[in-house]
């Protein structure tokens, strides 16, 4: 299963919120987070690591992509 969450523009905690919501509504899969500054990368990735899924990040232009896998 696949979900992507667009949080471009947002300012936590609001990145997080939402990426808790669909870490919450699956057990397993891949969610793409797009995010677009430092703190909600980092926010984001911390929710996932401490609930046990892997967080790789991309960057396209100014725009930040984490892929969280479990």
């Amino acid at each position: 299963m696949s979900i992507e969450v667009d949080a471009r523009g947002l300012s936590c905690p609001e990145p997080v919120l939402m990426t808790m919501r669909q870490l919450n509504a699956i057990p397993s899969g891949t969610i793409k987070v797009l995010v677009s500054n430092a703190a909600a990368e980092e926010n984001v990735s911390r929710l996932a690591e401490n609930k046990g899924w892997k967080v790789k990040t991309e960057k396209d232009g100014k725009d930040i992509i984490l892929i969280l896998t479990k």
